[in-house]
């Protein structure tokens, strides 16, 4: 047997995956027994991508070396004008030739 698929990793894997089934599950239930969503349910409910992004980001943006905050910079320019291809492939090459030109 591998020693990274262990029986505790592996009990480990299927509980992550059972916690994340029954979450979604979970809520789609809960919001598909309400008639209609409350007005403030539904603004909180919006508010999550933007937290989501911001979870994913900001750990980044401060953990990061110069190359990551201007890619960073990059992207949300481009960002501002384009979808999220051109987002991700102009944030993608700014970090590649800052760690290739600067090292």
């Amino acid at each position: 047997m591998s020693e990274f698929l262990t029986p505790y990793m592996t009990l480990l894997i299927v509980a992550a995956a059972v916690a994340t089934y029954l979450t979604r599950i979970g809520g789609y239930l809960l919001i598909a027994r309400l008639k209609t969503v409350p007005p403030r349910l539904e603004a909180a409910l919006s508010a999550v991508p933007a937290a989501v992004l911001t979870t994913l980001v900001a750990p980044a943006f401060f953990a990061g070396g110069t190359d990551v905050k201007v890619a960073m910079a990059v992207a949300l320019a481009v960002g501002l004008r384009f979808s999220a291809i051109p987002l991700l492939v102009s944030g993608w090459v700014a970090v590649m030739a800052m760690r290739y030109f600067i090292g």
